[in-house]
């Protein structure tokens, strides 16, 4: 009981401390609202036009910052279906195989009434041991969060949540409306942080607050430009930051573009394809996780011709989810509406290429900690 009661203790203190991140962010974005709007446009803007004006872009502009970040960390990353998960009899079949290869053959024979095109670099079908189930693509399983993710892109610790198909429209509206958060707040703040330099300005409060909210909000729109840019061309090449640092293994080979279908549809398969949802933080991309469409020519043998095959046995199962037909040329294409050690090599792939992003990503933000920490 001893163990048991002491990893829950473990569990629970990194819950909290997961939240640090998150915390900061939270007093950063309430110190900057009482500083922009108590005092510098109640308190030291004069003139009341540019004064409403403000109020009123700067509101809207920190509602959506507001909601895409909630957004992005209260949505619960999607999970595998169940047509991916082992059933009880072939958990014991696999259990009882003790060579690589004759666990392949059966998670082969699996693979075969499901829509999965990516390997290992080893040429195996991707297997999570923690889950028991056989990885869609672009599916990761996460060390931090302890289950496989559709569409992984990373774990980021400013949100305390996975990144992946469930929420990454949202990822992205938030980094671009941090970003214009930033950007309006330096804009507008500017001529009154030149003031504070030439004495123009009362020696208040207000003054103080002023010169600090310039140089974070300045601090932030570089760091976070850098990372909007980044995201963007992701998007742009329909690329997760996992495939971007580590490109996907098809059957015929490695290939980084196999997921591509062109600008267009990149941009669609994320925001969806109603432009009056695209800068609002509701989920509209398209797809369910699972599946995805390729513009792949060398197609896999192994694969029916049908995602179901024809076994009468897994047609129930598959009625009412509609996977992706057979890799097709990007003209063609449509957007939705081994050894025994063979998938622990896999995931200590993904976690180290995961970790590797973790490691990056603060360090886009240690210039606003070393600010905050000299003042």
């Amino acid at each position: 009981m001893a163990p048991s009661g002491s990893r829950s203790i473990k569990r629970g203190c990194q819950r909290v401390l997961y939240w640090i991140p998150v915390l900061f962010i939270a007093l950063i974005v309430a110190w900057s609202y009482y500083a922009y709007v108590l005092q510098l446009c109640i308190e030291s803007i004069e003139d009341t036009g540019e004064k409403v004006v403000y109020l009123l872009v700067y509101h809207v502009i920190f509602i959506m910052f507001v909601w895409a970040y909630w957004q992005t960390i209260f949505t619960k990353p999607m999970n595998p279906l169940k047509e991916f998960h082992l059933s009880h009899s072939d958990k014991e079949l696999l259990e009882r195989e003790d060579r690589g290869e004759s666990q392949q053959e059966i998670l082969r024979r699996i693979a075969k009434d499901l829509p999965i095109y990516t390997r290992t670099n080893s040429g195996a079908i991707r297997f999570c041991d923690r889950c028991q189930l056989l990885k869609p693509d672009r599916c990761h399983h996460c060390s931090v969060c302890d289950k496989c993710i559709l569409k992984m892109d990373h774990h980021c610790p400013w949100v305390n949540n996975c990144v992946g198909f469930a929420n990454y429209k949202f990822f992205m509206l938030f980094l671009l409306y941090s970003l214009l958060y930033c950007l309006f707040i330096t804009a507008t703040d500017l001529q009154y942080f030149i003031k504070f330099w030439t004495n123009g300005l009362p020696d208040t409060q207000a003054k103080f607050h002023i010169l600090f909210l310039f140089f974070s909000a300045s601090m932030f729109s570089v760091s976070l430009a850098s990372l909007f840019i980044y995201h963007c061309w992701l998007v742009c090449k329909n690329r997760s930051t996992l495939e971007a640092v580590r490109s996907p293994v098809f059957r015929h080979g490695t290939d980084k573009n196999g997921f591509s279908l062109g600008f267009s549809k990149n941009f669609r398969q994320v925001f969806g394809d109603e432009v009056k949802y695209w800068p609002i933080p509701v989920f509209s991309s398209l797809g369910d996780g699972c599946s995805f469409p390729t513009c792949l020519v060398n197609l896999d043998p192994e694969q029916p011709s049908s995602p179901t095959g024809s076994n009468p046995a897994n047609k129930s199962a598959a009625e009412g989810r509609q996977f992706p037909s057979k890799p097709l040329r990007e003209s063609q294409s449509r957007l939705l509406t081994s050894t025994p050690s063979w998938s622990e090599n896999e995931t200590l792939l993904d976690d180290k290429t995961a970790a590797l992003y973790q490691s990056l990503e603060p360090l886009i933000f240690r210039g606003m900690f070393d600010f905050f920490s000299s003042h």
